[in-house]
């Protein structure tokens, strides 16, 4: 069980990667995938984390958010061609 959970989070980060190397994907769309890795190491938050439930709250909303504005800009078929080499490649 624990196995397939970390082999589906290390294809997703095989997908996020291949987004973001493809040359049709926008520009923006990088900005907003780098910028919510950024955002999720770094120390610095908009609600510190001392502050219980909201600290946390803002990691749960604002990276997931940041992520789903990347990806709606990503054209589908780069997406899909993404997704299948994501899912043909084993690391």
């Amino acid at each position: 069980m624990m196995k397939g959970i970390v082999q589906n989070i290390m294809r997703e980060l095989r997908y996020y990667r291949l987004l973001l190397v493809h040359p049709r994907t926008p520009r923006l769309s990088r900005w907003l995938l780098g910028g919510a890795l950024a955002y999720l190491v770094s120390p610095v938050d908009l609600i510190p984390d001392v502050i219980p439930v909201l600290g946390h709250l803002d990691d749960l909303l604002i990276v997931p958010g940041l992520v789903w504005a990347a990806v709606a800009l990503i054209p589908r078929d780069v997406k899909a061609a993404c997704r299948a080499q994501a899912l043909q490649t084993r690391s």
